[in-house]
């Protein structure tokens, strides 16, 4: 029985506790893959050039509007368990390349909608699991086949990527300035050939649009200078980094003083101010112009520093100093008595700004940079979000060009060429695998039908002329959604990393596989509500803010 209680000699034998759901065979597939393909299906409208944005609103009232994937699945607020395995699948996407987390999720939703198909055809999941697998190697194969090289020096053929992978996004109107900047931010942190993501600082704050957002070849602090008296733009900074603070200690242990006298209270004073000034002598000694301290900073020591000519911001958060240790080539010192000349970071100017109200260290012209800050700008606090959305995006897919060192032409081209590879492999097997590497071959079609849809092209027409065009061995063709023709992608400028793709194909066909595989869900009742389930036995639902 369905409730996981079995009749013995007319005796219900309860197995589960009461309250439990449980779903089996075909109506757990069922239900798996339907809320699967809504999660896909509510992100399919936002792929392609033509994509349009969502609009989400939480439970405060806090509005996010954005076009990208994994941003709306994770706004979403999911509560299947199988929908979120296709969250899992941007969020992995996300991770590893930065972008294509509609494409992986639309993929997914629609290997496992012709998986449906052949369920409906008694074909077992283990032999359409097993066809999959085949098929997720051989694309992957024959992705690298049709991909080509890239080299770092290839600035035009980086900003073509970055710029394809703004294409749709809000930002797409400042698209070629931002590209730019990100070309340049990537290759300027890129040490042997690798490029950590975290080394690129965003900053946002908004007034300006999104042509303001600039590159600073150094780093932007966000904190203020601590003392009026201080100088607000320094030239050749000499940059000190310190890890302790400018102040009075406490005792570790609990210590008491007794005074008896006026005269031992002043001289108790006195004494504290001097260990002040020493301190800020030491820091003066090692000829820094600038200091950041991670820690705090006495108001007297402040007056000090101030007297010196010292640039100063306290409190500096610790992945910031360590930033400006990569940026300016200094070191971070914990003990103010090791501070040398050596230990200075340099930079061509350390300067205060007020941007949008807020005051702003910023860090500029250091010589070899090996960590930037990229201030983003924009109309508003929803457009500073979505530009951040497409930066990121951006750095993601230049960063993984240049990992991987091959990219693919985009509009379809890749996914068609797959589709067509695959169907001519199957021929190669004769039993019910076949039929899966076939609906691999047709659920990668997907992409480039629903970049048509969304463009307002008929699908079919754009995809018979598609696969026309690669059966003549055009494998760089693809839709051109603002002319509505075939052309070549390639030459249009129109090119992406091959670790996308491969990523994408990858994680989609991995998560549709496991989804396959279940056939029994069994689902226990709330703790507070005794009895109500968690997850409703019938039509699965995709949450409500959407």
């Amino acid at each position: 029985m369905s409730n996981g209680a079995t009749q013995l000699a007319g005796q219900p034998i309860l197995v589960l506790p009461e309250g439990t759901l449980r779903t089996l065979g075909r109506n757990a597939q069922r239900n798996n893959i339907a809320a699967a393909k809504a999660v896909a299906d509510a992100v399919r409208t936002t792929l392609g050039p033509k994509g349009m944005d969502k609009m989400l609103v939480d439970n405060l009232g806090d509005v996010v509007i954005t076009n990208d994937g994994v941003t709306i699945l994770e706004e979403m607020q999911i509560e299947h368990p199988a929908a979120k395995m296709l969250v899992e699948v941007a969020k992995t996407q996300n991770e590893e390349v930065g972008d294509g987390t509609t494409t992986a999720a639309v993929l997914a939703g629609e290997l496992l909608k012709k998986a449906e198909e052949l369920l409906e055809q008694n074909i077992h999941s283990t032999v359409i699991t097993k066809g999959y697998k085949i098929a997720r190697e051989k694309a992957l194969e024959a992705l690298e086949k049709i991909s080509e090289k890239i080299e770092p020096e290839d600035t035009e053929e980086l900003m073509k990527i970055a710029i394809t992978s703004m294409t749709g996004k809000s930002a797409e109107r400042a698209s070629e300035h931002l590209a730019k900047i990100v070309v340049e931010a990537v290759r300027t942190v890129m040490e042997n050939s690798e490029i950590d993501k975290e080394n690129i600082k965003l900053e946002k704050r908004q007034g300006g649009s999104a042509e303001d957002t600039e590159l600073i070849k150094g780093v932007i602090i966000d904190k203020e200078v601590v003392h009026p008296g201080m100088p607000r733009k320094v030239k050749n900074a000499k940059i000190a980094l310190l890890d302790s603070s400018l102040e009075i200690e406490k005792t570790e242990t609990d210590a008491q003083i007794q005074i008896t006298s006026p005269e031992q209270l002043q001289k108790f004073l006195e004494q504290e101010e001097k260990i002040l000034k020493e301190m800020v002598d030491k820091v003066a000694l090692s000829g820094c112009n600038v200091l950041f301290c991670q820690k705090g900073i006495d108001d007297v020591a402040q007056h000090y520093l101030a007297k010196r000519g010292i640039l100063t911001a306290r409190r500096v958060k610790k992945s910031d100093m360590e930033k400006l240790a990569r940026a300016t080539g200094g070191k971070i010192v914990s003990n103010i008595s090791d501070l040398t000349e050596d230990d200075l970071g340099e930079a061509g100017i350390v300067e205060e700004k007020k941007i949008s109200g807020e005051e702003m260290i910023f860090v500029r012209d250091c010589k070899n940079p090996k960590s930037v800050s990229i201030l983003i700008r924009g109309g508003t606090e929803h457009v500073v979000d979505e530009v951040e959305r497409a930066i990121e995006d951006a750095i993601g897919a230049v960063s993984s060009a240049l990992e991987v060192g091959r990219i693919v032409a985009g509009g379809g081209a890749p996914e068609e060429a797959v589709a067509r590879e695959l169907r001519e492999f199957a021929q190669s097997y004769s039993g019910r695998e076949q039929l899966a590497i076939l609906a691999f071959a047709d659920a990668m079609e997907i992409i480039p039908r629903t970049l048509a849809e969304n463009a307002g092209l008929d699908p079919i027409d754009m995809l018979v002329e598609l696969r026309s065009a690669h059966e003549d061995g055009k494998n760089t063709h693809g839709i051109d959604v603002s002319l509505g023709k075939i052309v070549d992608m390639e030459a249009k400028g129109v090119i992406e990393p091959l670790k996308i793709k491969t990523q994408a194909i990858k994680s989609a066909a991995e998560a549709a596989e496991m989804i396959l595989r279940i056939d029994d869900i069994i689902s226990a009742g709330k703790l507070e509500k005794a009895g109500a389930p968690s997850m409703p036995p019938g039509r699965p639902e995709i949450g409500g803010e959407y």
